[in-house]
């Protein structure tokens, strides 16, 4: 069985699980390779795509010389008024919020000599890689499309987010969707479900149970077959590290209780950092360090024992992090089932987390963490008090080992290679 992953990317959140996976088919011996649009690691096996050049016939000679002439004259652009359009949106979208993508390509996979090889497509995060039009019809090799967000089954929002900003009171404000942006998420949904409608050999894999009940309910894959396999992680990797060695490499001062947080952007919206740094402000105990991992944000630099640790790439630096930590806290709006809550508890560190989307599937309150009653400043600032007065109540060592029953890399690459097995069975099965 040759398996073909798909990425955009190969950093962030969704190209790491992406790697986890087919770093745990190579150790199960699977022939797996990655396409990638963007490469900068060096993962084993993956390749950047290159789309095959185009022989110019005598035609298309004679009018790229007319095109030439006509963009001296300023005549013609090469950028289409659909694609002006789109940049023209995308730039006048709320920085804050989530990505926005369109449907749209120019590039098309199915021309790669590994897509060629393969038995079964896995499809991971795609946006601005995959032209839904072109691969959906083309494309006759059976399709499993793990979802990392929503934006597969949107109109183009990466997360359908309900809140944009917060209140003066700690709670976050109910988000308007402009004209505009419906005008075009019906466009773009309109498409993807008609070329979906058509192509019947398809599997929707999520990592949460929040994740799948959104697809089933979706236009989109409202007729898919969906299957919950959340994701794995490298259990040697993600261990707990010594917490006063790890406390000293990360330059914490000793004898403070320290309150982690993640992200690859502090500033997002959906991540909602502005909940943790109200509630620990309003805690304003001398006793505690709020560590942050992700781009440094200059609002920090005024806050009394907020120490910013920037983005940080290394997997075992990374558990270094979690290990320094007392908790964890991921104050997400809304989210699928985060990379950093499972690094978290295979650590064996605690985690507070607002009872949303796949964070509830991870966190067992009062067992590996807490969840607050509701999104708001009060309500996380009272969990935190919670913890702070008995840090000692969770057993880590517990923590981690119920984590690697879930999540070690091993369960989650067994369960995609027995779903793999299952369509090639049943393809060869139709064709015979």
């Amino acid at each position: 069985m040759k398996v073909l992953l798909v990425n955009t990317y190969d950093r962030g959140g969704a190209a790491n699980a992406c790697k986890r996976l087919h770093l745990g088919f190579l150790l199960k011996g699977i022939n797996s390779n990655v396409l990638l649009r963007f490469k900068q690691n060096n993962w084993p096996e993956s390749k950047c795509f290159r789309q095959p050049q185009k022989k110019n016939t005598f035609h298309d000679k004679v009018l790229n010389k007319a095109k030439r002439i006509l963009k001296e004259l300023k005549l013609y652009s090469d950028i289409d008024v659909s694609k002006r359009m789109h940049q023209d949106f995308l730039s006048q979208r709320n920085r804050n919020l989530e990505m926005f993508s369109f449907p749209n390509s120019d590039l098309d996979i199915t021309q790669s000599e590994l897509y060629k090889e393969a038995d079964i497509i896995n499809l991971h995060w795609v946006a601005n890689f995959l032209d839904y039009k072109t691969f959906f019809e083309i494309n006759k090799k059976p399709v499993v499309w793990t979802l990392h967000d929503m934006n597969p089954f949107t109109g183009g929002e990466h997360y359908l987010e309900e809140f944009l900003g917060i209140d003066k009171d700690g709670y976050p404000i109910k988000r308007k969707l402009s004209p505009e942006e419906i005008q075009i998420s019906n466009e773009n949904l309109t498409l993807k479900k008609e070329v979906l409608d058509k192509f019947s050999n398809l599997t929707v894999v999520t990592p949460s149970e929040w994740l799948a009940k959104k697809a089933r309910e979706s236009q989109v894959f409202k007729n898919a077959k969906i299957h919950c396999i959340p994701y794995g992680l490298d259990a040697s990797i993600y261990t707990p590290r010594d917490k006063k060695y790890s406390r000293e490499l990360l330059s914490i001062p000793e004898g403070k209780q320290v309150i982690l947080f993640v992200a690859d952007s502090i500033s997002n919206n959906r991540k909602g950092f502005i909940f943790l740094k109200r509630a620990f402000e309003q805690l304003s105990d001398s006793n505690l360090v709020l560590c942050a991992i992700g781009d440094k944000n200059s609002d920090l630099e005024l806050i009394e024992n907020v120490l910013e640790l920037g983005s940080i790439y290394d997997e075992r630096l990374m558990s270094i992090a979690y290990s320094a930590a007392d908790v964890f806290v991921i104050p997400s709006l809304m989210d699928n089932l985060p990379n950093t809550v499972l690094e978290s508890l295979l650590c064996g560190t605690p985690v507070i987390g607002f009872p949303v989307g796949g964070i509830v599937d991870m966190i067992q309150d009062g067992v590996n963490g807490f969840l607050t009653d509701e999104i708001s400043v009060n309500s996380l600032m009272i969990t935190l008090q919670k913890f702070l007065k008995n840090p000692s109540c969770f057993d880590r060592v517990s923590i981690r080992e119920d984590a690697i029953k879930k999540y070690d890399q091993s369960v989650q690459s067994q369960k995609y290679i027995d779903l793999f097995s299952s369509i090639q069975k049943s393809t060869e099965g139709k064709k015979s």
